[in-house]
Formats: C-alpha cells, sequence, structure tokens
C-alpha cells in the first residue's frame, strides 16, 4: 500500500483514497483510513489524503476532531476528510449506534468538530455531543479545520455538504447526474451562492485493458466494458465539463497489479487530459 501511494505520488496523482469497513468487506483489506492515510503522509510530500469515505457516525465527534486535526498536522495540511453517514446495518449493531441516527449524527458530529477546529476554547450544544471551554488536543495545521467533502446523492446529503462542507463527493456520477448535482445544490442554496463554492468531486472505476479485474465495478467504468485511453479521457473530459474538479479512480485489480494500471493512466490517459 505505501508503495503504491510512493508510485502515485511520482506518476503526478492528486490524491490517493481509502474506505472506511470495521467489518469485512469481501473486497481486500478494510483498513482505518485514518490510521493507514497517517502512514501514507509519512512517506509522501505532495500526495493529498483522502477518506472516501469515513462514516462520521461511528466516531465519537470529538475524537473525530482530534484524529482528522492530527492527521491534518503530520501530513502538513494535506486531508481532505470525505465523510458520509453510512448505510451498513452490521456495523452500525456493532459498534452500538442506531442506523436511523447516522444523518443526525452525522451533522452533530460535523457541526462539532468545526467548532472545535475553529475555536480555543469551544462551546457546543447539539443532540449528541456537548462541550464546554473544550481545547481541542491538537489545532489543525489548516485554519478552520481540513477540507470537507460531503458524499451522497440525496437532498440530505446535498443540504450536508451546503452546511458543513467545502465539497461534494459522489460515487460513480456520470455527467448527467454531476449537471444535476450542480443543479440541485444551487436550488438549494437558494440566493446564497454557497453551492458555486463547492468542490464537485467524485469516485469512478476504471480497469486498464489488459489488467485483470477481481471484482466487477459496482457502476458503469470509465471507457466502458472495453476501455480503451480515447474513451477513458473522453468521459473524464465530459465530467470536467459538467463541473467536476476531481475524480478519484477505484481500480478493481489485485494488489500486484495496481501499479501496472497506475503507469498505463500516467501514460496513456493523462497527457490527454486538456
Amino acid at each position: 500500500m505505501l508503495r503504491a501511494a510512493c508510485h502515485a505520488e511520482d506518476l503526478g496523482f492528486d490524491h490517493v483514497a481509502v474506505g472506511n469497513r470495521l467489518l469485512d468487506s469481501g473486497f481486500g483489506l478494510d483498513t482505518d483510513p485514518l490510521v493507514l492515510l497517517s502512514a501514507v503522509a509519512g512517506v509522501t510530500t505532495r500526495l493529498r489524503l483522502l477518506t472516501s469515505v469515513l462514516v462520521a457516525p461511528y466516531y465519537p465527534a470529538l475524537v473525530l476532531a482530534n484524529q482528522a486535526a492530527t492527521l491534518d498536522v503530520v501530513s502538513g495540511g494535506r486531508l481532505i476528510l470525505g465523510v458520509g453517514t453510512g448505510w451498513n446495518p452490521d456495523e452500525f449493531d456493532a459498534v452500538g449506534v442506531p442506523a436511523r441516527e447516522r444523518g443526525a449524527r452525522t451533522d452533530d458530529h460535523l457541526a462539532a468538530a468545526r467548532a472545535l477546529w475553529a475555536r480555543r476554547p469551544a462551546d457546543f450544544d447539539g443532540p449528541f455531543t456537548k462541550l464546554r471551554a473544550a481545547h481541542l488536543g491538537v489545532p489543525p495545521f489548516t485554519p478552520g479545520g481540513p477540507l470537507v467533502w460531503v458524499g451522497g446523492h440525496s437532498d440530505a446529503a446535498l443540504r450536508r455538504a451546503l452546511r458543513f462542507g467545502d465539497g461534494w463527493y459522489g460515487t460513480g456520477a456520470d455527467a448527467a447526474e454531476v449537471t444535476d448535482v450542480r443543479r440541485r445544490l444551487r436550488e438549494l442554496a437558494g440566493d446564497t451562492g454557497d453551492a458555486d463554492r463547492l468542490t464537485l468531486a467524485s469516485a469512478a472505476f476504471l480497469t486498464p485493458p489488459g489488467v485483470p479485474a477481481v471484482v466487477s465495478p459496482p457502476g458503469r467504468p470509465l471507457g466502458g466494458t472495453t476501455p480503451t485511453a480515447a474513451r477513458v479521457a473522453d468521459d473524464l473530459g465530459r465530467l470536467a465539463e459538467a463541473g467536476l474538479t476531481a475524480c478519484t479512480l477505484w481500480l478493481p485489480v489485485a494488489a500486484e497489479h495496481v501499479g501496472e494500471a497506475m503507469d498505463w493512466i500516467a501514460a496513456e490517459v493523462a497527457p490527454r487530459l486538456t
């Protein structure tokens, strides 16, 4: 994993992303994103570090704020905290958090974290978090805290992005959906103009030609089922035209083929992106 991150940085990729599963998903190792990205921070200097996405209700707000601030410090401000509400009922049962409260807890935890990152001392009075004259253990490197990208496609998720986020983060979004998300964000923001300040980002699926996939992607891959560099670049171009400014490539390939897959993207696709 660390070798792959260093290789990605050498090839010029923008960021590396780590998901958040607590129980075995069947898709390889399910590591803690903040722990693994801390290790990545130690062997890289430029690569941004994205949680894709961290399930906010799993973490008490104070723990979440302190862990994120710590990683922001040790990485020199390279953390992007991608957050979502989660969905897995087994994991919610295991951590003792009612799944029906996941949206409310996410809002509470993000609001509390924002308060802790911005103020010392911080007071906060939410439905799940109470703080009185709290001094976070470590102030974040980034003033006001690390960038927050809020995941999800529902109206509730878009409102959360407008209220707490620096960006919106989708999964498998095509150009039409990105256009629709931009429209919905502007409608929900009204006359505030808040929608236009948000970064629009999404994960996309890609299996380079000649590289075997170990699992089927859950959505349409870039370039379709028989991708070429030109088709992948065309799909990325349409996403950019729709307003997407950052794209995480999810490569459903075995660990021994990750380097080969990244080499192909850097050599064949990246030069076509102008």
